[in-house]
């Protein structure tokens, strides 16, 4: 938090996102950092619906703490649209249907400053103790536009019709915004990923276009995602390459304008909105994973969990059991292909980061992949294969895909090398087009400026 506080620009705010259990003390640490003046808001946000929790009151809100770095903050008001009843409530319905009230245009009268607002209008003056709440400018120009209707005593009011008014001003109890639920159309299957709508809202408040916004913990990317779409620059920080990876994949699903090469960039993009974009928009770059062999090497050295996830992510599989470290029963990671009307298939994935690889080791593959029923096997090794590997691969013989009557070798070695310069890739057959690590993000081809529908 300190350093987020140092690289933060005078007009930027902090949100932290939090459960009940630790805002109280992370309010203290933040009042710390930033000054208990910079403290704006505490927004409750209702994540989920009902819970039975045992002995105590359904835990169905999170906390968003919301700090600035000084008072000069960017703000943008934003709305809810009107609920039904309010319109029953406070609006009639005029001959074509539209909903419209109107307002009164006199104010309580506050010292000497409001005298600049006395004034006849139609020979209507205020009441004693008020003023107009209007310059008598603004009183002309509503007259001309047919915006004011007169009281039986003449007193005139403001026409406002409803589909022309932003909506009630956003509180700080955001019940409007649900979950990411299993059956959502945005679900990417990343256990603690937040709703678009909630970052939307969030960017949209509190930046404008050409701002950077900054995620340091940005899991499956929801608020880089945001971010690209309403048209600010961004940063995200994450710890695994479990998540860059996922990160990678659903920017280039959202936005087919990403990273494009100058001959893609010279045909007309299919979703219709790159050129629009500008160009700082159309190009990300991912820091810190490895680019060459003796990348890879230092990460297998230093971390093999880390490799296994980054090295599942160059053939485009998920890793196993998500994130859990353990026993794996030799599988490191999997890959669902679909190549008929039937139900998805299987692709069993083993990685190796060390030196020492053999035949024994594409055997226990071969056996993982009867065992687990897939239809294919891919080893993905650092090191060179033997040529006594290559043959044991070859004994295997291949998977016959129903699709399109093609054959691919059931079990087949993949170098890291290879698939870094892509020599090598893993051949399947998939009418999908992936079999993706996680569920294919929809394109995105709202406007930047839009927040999206809200429920």
């Amino acid at each position: 938090l300190l350093e987020l506080h140092r690289v933060l620009k005078p007009t930027g705010s902090l949100y932290l996102h939090c459960d009940p259990t630790a805002s109280h003390y992370l309010k203290i640490v933040l009042d710390g950092v930033f000054g208990p003046q910079q403290f704006r808001n505490e927004v409750i946000w209702k994540r989920a619906n009902a819970h039975n929790d045992p002995k105590r009151y359904g835990n169905v809100t999170d906390k968003l703490l919301y700090f600035s770095k000084t008072d000069d903050v960017t703000w943008n008001q934003q709305y809810t649209p009107y609920r039904e009843e309010y319109y029953e409530s406070h609006f009639k319905q005029d001959e074509n249907g539209r909903w419209f009230r109107t307002v009164p245009l006199d104010a309580p009268r506050h010292g000497a400053g409001s005298l600049g607002l006395l004034y006849d209008w139609k020979g209507k003056m205020p009441a004693q103790t008020r003023t107009w709440a209007i310059k008598k400018e603004t009183m002309e120009q509503y007259e001309a536009d047919g915006r004011l209707l007169y009281t039986r005593t003449g007193t005139p009011t403001l026409l406002q019709y409803a589909d022309e008014m932003l909506g009630v001003p956003l509180q700080n109890l955001w019940t409007d915004i649900p979950p990411v639920n299993p059956q959502a159309a945005e679900r990417l299957g990343y256990p603690t990923q937040k709703p678009l709508a909630l970052l939307d809202r969030i960017i949209n408040a509190s930046s404008n276009e050409g701002d950077i916004v900054l995620d340091p913990f940005c899991g499956c990317g929801t608020a880089v995602h945001a971010a690209q779409k309403l048209g600010r620059r961004w940063i995200g920080i994450d710890i695994t390459h479990l998540a860059v990876s996922l990160i990678e994949k659903r920017l280039k699903d959202a936005f087919p304008y990403l990273n494009r090469s100058k001959a893609e960039k010279s045909v007309a993009d299919a979703s219709g909105i790159a050129e629009t974009v500008p160009e700082y928009l159309q190009t990300f770059e991912v820091i810190g994973t490895p680019e060459d062999l003796d990348g890879a090497r230092n990460l297998a050295e230093r971390n093999k969990y880390q490799f296994q996830w980054w090295a599942c992510s160059l053939v485009n599989a998920q890793p196993y059991q998500g994130k859990k470290k353990g026993a794996d029963g030799g599988i490191d990671g999997l890959i669902f292909f679909q190549d008929d009307k039937g139900t998805a298939k299987k692709i069993v994935v083993s990685v190796k980061g060390g030196d020492n690889v053999n035949v024994a080791m594409v055997r226990d593959l071969a056996h993982v992949v009867a065992r687990e029923k897939a239809e294919i096997g891919l080893f993905v090794t650092l090191a060179e294969p033997s040529k006594p590997m290559t043959t044991e691969a070859i004994k295997e013989g291949f998977y016959t895909s129903p699709a399109i009557n093609a054959e691919f070798p059931r079990i087949q070695i993949l170098t890291i090398a290879g698939l870094l310069d892509g020599s090598e890739s893993a051949r399947y057959p998939d009418l999908s087009k992936g079999g993706h690590t996680f569920k294919k993000a929809k394109i995105d081809s709202g406007a930047k400026k839009d927040q999206g529908k809200l429920f």
